[in-house]
C-alpha cells in the first residue's frame, strides 16, 4: 500500500516533467537513445537481483534528506524553467528512496545503473552552448585538414570552409556535441555488454568523445569532397539532410574498431606474460 502511494505521489509530481521529456526522446534523434537508458538500468539491476537479494536491508535517514534535496531541485528547475534541474531531481530522488527505504548497501549495487540514468536527460543549454564553439572549430579545423590532405584547395576561417566552388559552415547544430552524448550512452552499454573488466569498459567509454570529434570531422569532409567532385547543392541537402545518420553509422563503426583493438592488445598482453 505505501509503495503504491508512492508510487502515484511520484507520478503526480512528474508527469508533466516526464512526458516532455519523452516527446524530447521521439521527436529529436539526438536524444533517440533515452529510450534505451531506463530500459538498460533495469536490465542491470534485474542481473543483480540475487546480489540484492542477498543484501541486509538497513535503511539510513541520508536518504531522507536526499529525498528532501531533490524536491528542492525539483522545485528550482521549475520555477526557473530549466528542464534538466527538473528532470536530473528524480534521479537523486531515486537514489534518496534506495538509501531510506533499503540502505547504502543497494546503493552501492545500483550505483552504475542508477549513475547510467543521466544519460536518459539531454545536457542543460549552458553546458551546450559552452561546449559546441569549441567544437565548432575543432571540426572546421579537422574537416579542412583531411580535404587538403586529399589534394583539395581548402581555405578555412574559424568555422568557415570554403572550397572551390562551395562554402562550408559549421554551425552550432553541426559542432557534434548532440550526437557525443548518444555516442557515450552507446559506448557504455557497449563496453558492458562486451566487456568483462571494468579498465576497458571505462576506456570504451571515454573513447566516445574523441571519435565523436573524428567523425563529425570526416563527415563534413565527406560533404566537401562531394560538393567539390558532384554538385554542391546535393552536398548541402547531403549535410543537412542525412548528417545525422552518417555521423552514427561512422561512430559506432570507429567503437566497434577500437573495442576490437582493445581485445587484440589484451590478448596479446595476456601471451606475453
Amino acid at each position: 500500500m505505501k509503495i503504491a502511494l508512492l508510487g502515484v505521489l511520484i507520478s503526480f509530481l512528474y508527469y508533466q516533467i516526464l512526458g516532455r521529456l519523452v516527446v524530447d526522446w521521439w521527436t529529436d534523434p539526438n536524444f533517440s537513445h533515452g529510450f534505451l537508458v531506463p530500459a538498460f538500468s533495469a536490465l542491470v539491476a534485474w542481473q543483480n537481483r540475487k546480489r540484492l537479494a542477498a543484501q541486509e536491508i538497513k535503511p539510513s535517514w541520508i536518504g531522507l534528506w536526499l529525498i528532501a534535496g531533490s524536491l528542492l531541485i525539483l522545485i528550482a528547475g521549475v520555477l526557473g524553467a530549466e528542464l534538466f534541474l527538473s528532470r536530473s531531481s528524480l534521479v537523486f530522488l531515486l537514489a534518496g528512496l534506495i538509501i531510506y527505504f533499503l540502505g547504502w548497501g543497494h546503493f552501492r549495487i545500483l550505483l552504475f545503473p542508477w549513475a547510467f540514468l543521466f544519460f536518459m536527460i539531454p545536457i542543460p543549454v549552458i553546458i551546450f552552448n559552452q561546449a559546441a564553439f569549441p567544437l565548432q572549430f575543432l571540426a572546421a579545423q579537422l574537416a579542412s585538414s583531411l580535404v587538403a590532405l586529399v589534394g583539395v584547395p581548402v581555405l578555412r576561417d574559424g568555422n568557415i570552409i570554403q572550397l572551390p566552388g562551395m562554402t562550408l559552415e559549421v554551425a552550432q547544430a553541426c559542432s557534434g556535441i548532440r550526437s557525443l552524448m548518444s555516442l557515450g550512452a552507446l559506448a557504455v552499454i557497449f563496453g558492458y555488454v562486451m566487456e568483462t573488466r571494468n579498465l576497458p569498459r571505462v576506456v570504451l567509454a571515454l573513447a566516445s568523445i574523441p571519435i565523436a570529434v573524428a567523425a563529425n570531422g570526416l563527415r563534413i569532409m565527406g560533404t566537401g569532397l562531394l560538393g567539390y567532385y558532384w554538385d554542391p547543392v546535393e552536398a548541402e541537402g547531403f549535410f543537412h539532410k542525412f548528417s545525422g545518420w552518417v555521423i552514427f553509422v561512422i561512430s559506432l563503426a570507429m567503437l566497434f574498431a577500437f573495442q576490437a583493438l582493445l581485445r587484440w592488445l589484451g590478448n596479446r598482453g595476456s601471451r606475453l606474460k
